[in-house]
């Protein structure tokens, strides 16, 4: 197994789909499938994967032939070149591996007021304070950037999340030449939704805009916005009676795995020496990212500094899972294939 680059995921897929099902019939809680602003994630990721390829297949048949009745030929030739039985199977594993720890992540996460009682809040409240010296790091982002343009910037930044995750996927498993280097992202994020959801039975707790919404109430109404208060009301809903309603209680503060899988996305694609305009994209994603979560009080300082750690975490084992994948896994590139997402 230490020689497949997609083992870990694998692993990590068939361990947390066991905790989750066993923690629900423990605790005697429905288990959810975890919809998104686009629907079910098990009919959104499979559509994404479906562009991604249409992007991969359409692109190389075009370059191939001038002509529209050649594009057919075209087409199937480059359709079995890329996409062998092999690989095929290989894009679906790392998919539903994908699929399988997300929704135990976001299970697990759901569990957590029936498990642990106790929140840590007021404690990260104080930690935030001493570190700003008696300050709150909400307030100083807000008085330094203002609560008009840049909460409306910062929004996008923090919801974009919600594309960027599935997108990014898509990329790594359908774009990459090297299928063990898709394995390197897919398998860091399968560590970043275990590691994650353990942390916060680890250190319970909310996050500023729901311990102290009045500190935030000044901020315009932006999908940020929306989103939280969405959040709230599930909450409520699930704690009321988790039987009664189909949402997920979505609300742990500690740690930021908003943070964690950009971190592990910017670390992965500066390991891999992708394009330095995406590279430095991500950077500046990470940048803001961080900046958000606190500017809405998604998160204390805390959680981010533990959710770049996590991200390195994940990197930095997914790197030693896959490494040896790395040369095994290799499927084979004809002349007319470019690296789309690294250097020539």
């Amino acid at each position: 197994m230490v020689r497949r680059p997609h083992a870990l995921a694998v692993v990590l897929a068939c361990v947390i789909a066991v905790v989750t099902v066993v923690s629900a019939l423990v605790l005697d809680l429905p288990i959810r499938d975890p919809d998104g602003i686009a629907g079910p994630s098990y009919v959104r990721l499979p559509g994404i994967i479906a562009v991604f390829f249409c992007l991969d297949i359409v692109p190389r048949a075009l370059m191939r032939t001038r002509r529209i009745a050649g594009f057919g030929p075209a087409a199937v030739a480059v359709l079995r070149e890329r996409w062998t039985p092999s690989r095929f199977r290989l894009v679906m594993t790392g998919l539903l591996s994908f699929y399988a720890c997300y929704v135990g992540y976001r299970n697990l996460k759901g569990f957590l007021p029936f498990v642990r009682e106790g929140l840590a809040d007021e404690e990260l409240t104080q930690l935030d304070h001493a570190l700003m010296l008696g300050g709150d790091p909400a307030a100083v982002l807000h008085n330094l950037l203002g609560t008009g343009f840049a909460a409306h910037a910062l929004s996008w930044a923090y919801v974009s999340y919600l594309v960027f995750v599935p997108v990014s996927l898509a990329a790594a498993l359908v774009w990459s030449r090297d299928i063990g280097r898709g394995f390197y992202y897919v398998t860091a994020l399968c560590i970043n939704w275990v590691v994650g959801a353990a942390s916060y039975f680890l250190l319970p707790s909310l996050g500023p805009a729901f311990a102290h919404p009045q500190d935030f109430a000044d901020l315009p109404v932006t999908g940020v916005a929306r989103l939280q208060q969405g959040l709230a009301n599930s909450r409520l809903d699930v704690l009321a009676d988790p039987f009664a309603t189909s949402s997920l209680q979505g609300i742990a503060g500690f740690a930021s795995l908003h943070v964690s899988v950009v971190f592990s996305a910017a670390l992965i694609a500066h390991r891999l020496g992708l394009l330095p305009l995406l590279r430095g994209a991500l950077w500046s994603y990470l940048g803001l990212t961080l900046v958000s979560t606190i500017y809405f009080g998604w998160h204390y300082v805390l959680d981010d500094v533990a959710g770049l750690a996590i991200g390195w975490f994940a990197a930095w084992l997914a790197s030693v899972a896959t490494e040896r994948g790395l040369a095994s896994a290799t499927v084979t590139a004809t002349a007319d294939t470019p690296a789309l997402l690294s250097r020539p």
